[in-house]
This record gives C-alpha cells, sequence and structure tokens, in this order.
C-alpha cells in the first residue's frame, strides 16, 4: 500500500504503476484501457491527510482502495482531464480510513488519546 501527501502525487503514481503493469504483460504497443479508478483518503494519527490511488483494467479485479470511478470517468482521470477540487468534494468523509495504530485503520477516529482527538478535530474542520 503507498499513501501520498497529495491526490494528484497519488493518481500520477497510480497512472505510473498501471502502465508499467501493462508493459509487463505485454501490452506496450497499445493505449492503455482503465476500466476503474480506486481511492482511498487517510487521516494519520498526527493529522496529516494521505491518499492512495489505483487505476484497474477490469472492474472485477480487487483493488486496496474503494472503487470510485468506472468506464469513461475512470479513464479520463487516467488521461488526466479531471478537476482535483472536484474528486475532493465528491470524496464521502464516511469512507475515509483513520490511523489507530501504525498499519491499523478504522472508519472512525480513535478519541482516547491527544493525537485522535487531534485528528478528530482536524477531520470536523474539513
Amino acid at each position: 500500500m503507498s499513501m501520498y501527501a497529495t491526490l494528484e502525487e497519488a493518481i500520477d503514481t497510480a497512472r505510473e504503476e498501471f502502465l508499467e503493469a501493462s508493459r509487463d504483460s505485454g501490452n506496450d504497443d497499445q493505449d492503455p484501457v482503465v476500466s476503474q479508478f480506486s481511492l482511498q483518503k487517510y487521516i494519520m494519527q498526527d493529522g496529516e491527510i494521505m491518499w492512495e490511488a489505483e487505476f484497474l483494467a477490469d472492474e472485477n479485479e480487487a483493488a486496496d482502495a474503494l472503487p470510485f470511478r468506472t468506464g469513461e470517468a475512470a479513464q479520463a482521470i487516467f488521461d488526466g482531464d479531471f478537476d482535483e477540487t472536484e474528486l475532493r468534494l465528491e470524496w464521502q468523509e464516511e469512507n475515509t480510513l483513520h490511523e489507530w495504530d501504525e498499519g491499523d485503520y478504522q472508519y472512525e477516529p480513535p478519541l482516547d488519546t491527544e493525537e485522535g482527538q487531534t485528528a478528530a478535530d482536524e477531520w470536523e474542520e474539513l
């Protein structure tokens, strides 16, 4: 799992990884066709926001992140034809994962620690 501090960096890396996997499978001569774009937002214990993104060639493939766009919409994001602000606004906050312990994520922020309360406060401000 690779997380990035900016959504743009997560998408760029996901694009590069998809292209590399496409080349490795012998599809180097064809234009890449994306069927699904998956995205996950994380809030770390220190309140930092991180993103994970993934492009898939088949909608039935298992993704590490939540399916966010499929078909033409996923291809448009892959091609760079998207508005990052719009993607952020369309993200459903209830799908955000919060870090409880290192490597342990839940859909609710931990409130029993100072760091958890800080992250929860920052999450509410967003």
